[in-house]
């Protein structure tokens, strides 16, 4: 069990701040280190090395990788918190034709923004996350489809990707090891709604960004009507350290059913707005400390934790819960998109929605309405 009274903070203002608990997406960030030797002098894809057998070891089959991220418990970060192995094990093994593997970094939901940091400041750990998935669903091609209105991540992105090119960490027999994996960043042009999984396959396709019906899922029918996995920016960050540590042991860093960290947007009415990477499972009150608390000392009137698609809590609520995907749920909301948005008791709750409505109407695709 972690020990949350050894915690030590920091006065920084930024996602590498100092005021996280046992980070492993953040750990050892300065807001500069994001080169490729940076990332190799923090351990950086010594996973996708034993993945393949570059380090001298036996290496792992897919099958193995696969089971180690089952073990690991780790839940899809972008909201619906799917089991990813389980996720992962929907791709099919013998599929005659071409598979893909995409990164949904759309991130577009408002006050959240750990995404944008992850690939501002620590590129590399997803494209070996990539790697690694592409491996055990034996994928040759795969895309990072960036926000649209993020245009410093992208050029950033396409760096670390020529960096993991140059390395041969990327492309045509990837460490002499005969797998061959081929990652490309696609910039999107800022509509929300390609946040969902589906409008986002359509934007790749050169399409207009709109949700497919469903069924087919992306896993039999996705980008060009071929098998498609697509999972979160910060889901496949967490995909090097389960390699590189266990499955067993992400899971002990949570909370059983909830494995490892997450990243939380801390947004609204407090002291230190950020992202913050905490164990799943840490109680709200914790989160809201290491954000400052609420601003002013005033008190917390309602929270909204999983971004601005989740159901408003009251602060009753919201102090007596986890922040893990099962505790926000019983209590009637939903992590989603990692965003914890705090309102004090002079916000009006009928104008706060009425502002989120307005974002909501002029970015709706109009299908359902």
């Amino acid at each position: 069990m972690l020990d949350l009274s050894k915690f030590q903070a920091s006065g920084r203002e930024t996602c590498f701040h100092g005021r996280h608990i046992a980070p492993q997406i953040y750990a050892g960030l300065d807001g500069r280190n994001w080169r490729l030797a940076d990332y190799v002098a923090r351990g950086g894809y010594a996973a996708l090395k034993k993945v393949l057998g570059a380090d001298g070891g036996a290496g792992m089959t897919p099958e193995q990788v696969i089971a180690e991220v089952k073990a690991s418990a780790l839940r899809g970060r972008g909201g619906a918190g799917f089991p990813t192995g389980l996720k992962w094990s929907f791709m099919p093994r013998n599929f005659p034709g071409a598979k893909y593997l995409v990164c949904n970094s759309d991130e577009g939901e408002p006050g959240t923004c750990k995404d944008r940091d992850i690939l501002r400041y620590n590129p590399h750990i997803v494209i070996e996350g990539m790697a690694i998935a592409a491996y055990a669903m034996g994928v040759a091609s795969g895309y990072n489809y960036i926000h649209g209105e993020i245009f410093e991540v992208y050029e950033r992105f396409q760096e670390a990707l020529q960096e993991a090119r140059d390395a041969g960490l990327l492309g045509p027999d990837i460490l002499g090891s005969g797998f061959s994996f081929q990652l490309h960043a696609h910039h999107g042009f800022g509509a929300y709604i390609c946040g969902e999984e589906t409008a986002l396959l359509e934007s790749i396709e050169g399409k207009k960004g709109q949700p497919r019906f469903k069924p087919p899922f992306p896993a039999s029918f996705g980008l060009y009507g071929k098998p498609t996995t697509i999972n979160n920016t910060e889901t496949f960050a967490a995909v090097p350290w389960i390699i590189r540590e266990g499955g067993q042991a992400y899971l002990e860093v949570g909370k059983p059913n909830n494995g490892g960290t997450k990243i939380y947007s801390v947004v609204g009415d407090v002291e230190r707005p950020g992202n913050y990477e905490i164990p799943m499972g840490t109680p709200f009150a914790k989160l809201l400390e290491l954000a400052g608390g609420v601003r002013g000392g005033r008190a917390l009137k309602a929270v909204i934790p999983g971004g601005s698609s989740a159901p408003v809590l009251p602060a009753s609520v919201m102090m007596d819960c986890t922040m893990d995907y099962d505790s926000i749920a019983k209590a009637g909301s939903m992590l989603g998109s990692g965003a914890v948005i705090v309102m004090d008791d002079t916000r009006c709750m009928v104008r706060s929605l009425l502002r989120l409505d307005s974002f909501y109407m002029h970015e709706s695709c109009g299908q359902c309405t």
